[in-house]
């Protein structure tokens, strides 16, 4: 009985470990895996995180400073002596202060730089997520293209199925003399070729894979497979309803490369608030505590601990500067700010028409796509039953091997031609989907 449960227990377990398939990825997985890899996202995030150091910089800039400092000093040759007579002497000094600063008023600059560090920090967030959408366009792209030279591999192994039992067929009619060598010959040369055509299809595939892999920052693309999406419900035909202008309306309020100008836009505004605190006095509140040692070689002079706590002093005061002229230097940093606000504002309605051109492109690019699937669908449809016809023809000796091989060609063409349509408009109707705020999924 023992025996019997660990047979059960072998023949229940090594199957599963035997027929272990690597793991699909999906594309989900993909844009994901490569978002929490990719170099370039990453140099992104530390961008960010630059850009939050610089706002706590200008937050901290409304807190006191606190500096300490000790020096000690020495002179030689004559000098005056309390007697108002020079002489030759020698003096050593020391001495220790601690002072503090606090800003009152700096023309309203601090919180200026403060709002202007803090759309920076948005600005340099939206650039990430920008970042993180253009690396899933990319995988989709290689995504899709993988799936397509599946299809096209798959349609080479199949002639090659068909070429093989033509082969077989004309071999057996060969032999009980039904067919010449020569159409034997030629049959065996159209194998031949469809072998070279499924090989370079398969190099095809692995190339893709291999592009997908790198985008992923994968070390190999060995063992690397996607999962093929169910493409039977795939509906025919482009969605009513949808224009470019009505995506571009719905990609202006969520595209984060738009958001990022945006707030680029109102951050320059704030840098000609700063250049204008140049015109405004400044006020600030020091203090601080000081205290110092003094000898003159030759004469008497208190202990060190002595002179230190009788000349301990502390100080307090209010520093106002009042700008008059400053060669024209706040001046023309108003000016610079306001054309850098110019330029910014063509930078924003640059971006601008660059995703509507985007979005255009898509648009009609998916509109042809749509088309060229149906009519795709409807070509594919017909050569199949060409093809099954001739086929039929053939074998009963009523079609010749050129009409064979040319309603196969035929065939086999339109089933390609059926495969890049089909993920063309795949991609195309997902990438629309994707400027209007949805996930990019097949």
């Amino acid at each position: 009985m023992k025996q019997l449960l660990i047979s059960l227990l072998f023949a229940a377990v090594l199957p599963q470990h035997i027929t272990a398939q690597p793991h699909a990825w999906d594309l989900r997985e993909c844009c994901n895996y490569a978002v929490e890899h990719n170099i370039s996202i990453k140099q992104r995030e530390n961008s960010r995180e630059q850009r939050e150091l610089q706002l706590s910089t200008a937050k901290n800039s409304r807190l006191p400073d606190l500096n300490a400092s000790a020096s000690e000093s020495f002179s030689f040759g004559r000098g005056l002596t309390l007697d108002n007579t020079y002489t030759n002497r020698s003096t050593s000094s020391t001495s220790f202060s601690l002072g503090t600063s606090i800003p009152i008023f700096t023309g309203f600059q601090i919180p200026n730089t403060i709002k202007l560090n803090q759309l920076n920090l948005e600005a340099a967030t939206k650039d990430l997520e920008k970042a993180k959408n253009d690396i899933r366009t990319q995988v989709a792209q290689a995504y899709v293209q993988i799936l397509y030279n599946m299809e096209i591999a798959d349609v080479a192994h199949r002639q090659i199925d068909i070429d093989s039992a033509q082969v077989v067929r004309l071999q057996a009619f060969v032999n009980n003399g039904k067919a010449s060598l020569a159409q034997l010959s030629q049959q065996q040369a159209t194998l031949a070729k469809a072998k070279l055509t499924a090989t370079q299809a398969d190099n095809t595939l692995q190339l893709s894979l291999l592009s997908l892999t790198q985008l992923l920052e994968l070390p190999s693309p060995e063992g690397f497979t996607i999962v093929r999406p169910n493409l039977a419900t795939t509906p025919v035909g482009f969605p009513t309803g949808l224009s470019p202008d009505a995506i571009y309306q719905e990609a202006l309020a969520i595209k984060p490369e738009v958001q990022a100008e945006q707030l680029r836009l109102t951050a320059s505004e704030r840098n000609i608030d700063i250049a204008k605190a140049g015109n405004y006095p400044t006020l600030s509140l020091s203090a601080g505590l000081q205290t110092n040692y003094y000898k003159t070689n030759g004469m008497p002079a208190d202990p060190f601990a002595t002179q230190m706590k009788n000349n301990f002093s502390q100080y307090i005061g209010l520093n106002l500067s009042v700008p008059i002229f400053n060669r024209f230097q706040t001046r023309n940093n108003i000016r610079s700010a306001k054309i850098d606000r110019e330029n910014q504002v063509l930078q924003f309605d640059n971006v601008k028409k660059s995703l509507y051109k985007e979005i255009q492109q898509a648009y009609y690019n998916a509109v042809a796509a749509s088309s060229k699937y149906a009519s795709s669908e409807t070509a594919a449809q017909s050569s199949r039953d060409a093809f099954t016809l001739t086929q039929a023809k053939y074998e009963n000796g009523k079609a010749t091997i050129t009409e064979f091989n040319e309603a196969k060609n035929n065939y086999l063409n339109a089933e390609s031609d059926l495969a890049q349509a089909r993920y063309e408009y795949l991609y195309q109707t997902a990438l629309l989907d994707f400027y209007r705020g949805k996930e990019l999924s097949f």
